[in-house]
C-alpha cells in the first residue's frame, strides 16, 4: 500500500507537461529564426556541432528528475500494517436541529450556522474523545458515526443545511433515541447526548426519551437558540408564511429544553452570540470517568522518498553529462 504524507506536493506534476509544450514552442520559435537567416542546409553546415536531437533528451531527463523530485517531496510511505490504539475518553453525540426555524437571524449568520460553528469549535478541544452527529428535523438521520476523526467531522459538519433533511418538524424525542443507539458498543459510562435546538418540539415524547437515556446511564444536555420574543425565518427571498398568508415568528421553547435535560440528568444552557453554551457541557464530561476504547488503525509507514531523491539525482547528474553539442570524435572512428 502506497500513501503520501505530503501529498498537496504532488500538484505540482502540472509542471512537467507545461515544461515539455514551452520547450516545443522554443524550438519552434527558434527554427523559424534560423529559416529566416538563409538556406536551412547551408546554415546547419555553419554549425556542424549544433545537436537537434541532445535538447530533447536533456529536457526529457530533466522532467523525468522532476517528476522524481516532486514525488520524494510528496513523501511516499509504504509499509503500513493495521493495529490496535487503545484511547481514553468519553463518546459525545451531538443532535442538530436542522428544521427551517433554525435559519431565524437573532444570531449571525443565522441560528444553524451558528450552531454548525460552536460545533466545529467543540471539535478543536477534544483530545481522545469520540464524536458523533445526528441531524434532525421531522425525522432523524445519523450524519456522522462516533469518530476520533475530527477533520471527518467538520467536513460532515460543512454540508449540513436545512435540506439535509426532507421531512420538516421539529422530532427531539426522535433524534434522543437515534442518539442512544447510536454510542458504540464499547461505550457503557461516559456517553453524553447534546441537544442543540430552539425546542419547537412537534412531537410529546422529547421528555421521556430524554428519562430513558438517563436509565441507561446517558447524560442528555440541551442548548437552546434562539429569543423568547422570536424571529422570522427567511425563506426563498421573503420571509415564511403560514395558510393564512402572517408571518411566522419562531421562538424558543426554553422549558421544554429545560424539562428535556432535567429528565437526562443533564443541564440547561441558553446559547448566546459569544459563549454558545459547549463549554460548561465540556467541563463537565472532563469530570466524568473516562472510558477506554479500542479502535483499529494503520500504523508503522516506512519512508521511500530517499529512493525518488536518488533518482531525481541521478536524472539531473545525466543531463549536465549529455551536454548541448555533438561530440567532437565518433566512438568508432578510424
Amino acid at each position: 500500500m502506497l500513501m503520501f504524507a505530503e501529498y498537496k506536493f504532488l500538484y505540482l506534476l502540472i509542471l512537467i507537461p507545461i515544461i515539455l509544450v514551452g520547450y516545443g514552442i522554443l524550438r519552434y520559435m527558434r527554427g523559424k529564426r534560423v529559416k529566416a537567416l538563409g538556406d536551412e542546409a547551408l546554415v546547419r553546415e555553419l554549425m556542424p556541432s549544433a545537436s537537434r536531437a541532445k535538447g530533447w533528451v536533456r529536457i526529457s531527463f530533466f522532467c523525468l528528475g522532476l517528476m522524481f523530485l516532486i514525488i520524494g517531496l510528496a513523501r511516499p510511505q509504504t509499509g503500513a500494517r493495521l493495529a490496535e490504539r487503545k484511547t481514553k475518553g468519553a463518546e459525545i453525540l451531538v443532535a442538530l436541529d436542522v428544521s427551517n426555524s433554525m435559519l431565524a437571524q437573532d444570531y449571525s449568520p443565522n441560528r444553524l450556522e451558528r450552531a454548525k460553528l460552536a460545533i466545529a469549535r467543540l471539535t478543536d478541544k477534544l483530545q481522545e474523545d469520540r464524536i458523533g452527529l445526528v441531524i434532525f428535523a421531522g425525522t432523524s438521520f445519523v450524519q456522522l458515526p462516533v469518530t476520533t476523526d475530527y477533520i471527518s467531522a467538520k467536513m460532515f459538519l460543512g454540508s449540513i443545511d436545512t435540506g439535509s433533511i426532507p421531512v420538516q418538524g421539529t422530532a427531539i424525542g426522535d433524534a434522543i433515541r437515534l442518539c442512544t443507539k447510536s454510542f458504540s458498543a464499547q461505550s457503557e459510562k461516559s456517553r453524553v447526548i447534546v441537544v442543540i435546538s430552539d425546542g419547537e418540539d412537534h412531537e410529546a415524547d422529547a421528555v421521556e426519551s430524554a428519562k430513558q437515556a438517563a436509565e441507561l446511564g446517558i447524560k442528555v444536555y440541551t442548548i437552546g437558540v434562539g429569543s423568547a420574543e422570536g424571529q422570522p425565518i427567511p425563506m426563498d427571498g421573503g420571509l415564511l408564511k403560514d395558510r393564512n398568508g402572517e408571518i411566522v415568528v419562531t421562538r424558543l421553547n426554553e422549558q421544554m429544553l429545560r424539562d428535556i435535560a432535567r429528565a437526562g440528568g443533564g443541564a440547561y444552557i441558553h446559547a448566546g452570540n459569544e459563549e454558545f453554551g459547549l463549554n460548561p457541557i465540556i467541563d463537565d464530561i472532563r469530570r466524568m470517568e473516562d472510558e477506554e476504547f479500542g479502535s483499529m488503525v494503520f500504523e508503522e509507514y516506512d519512508d521511500e522518498f530517499m529512493y525518488f531523491l536518488g533518482a531525481a539525482l541521478l536524472c539531473f547528474v545525466i543531463e549536465i553529462l549529455i551536454g548541448r553539442r555533438k561530440p567532437r570524435r565518433k566512438l568508432f572512428e578510424v
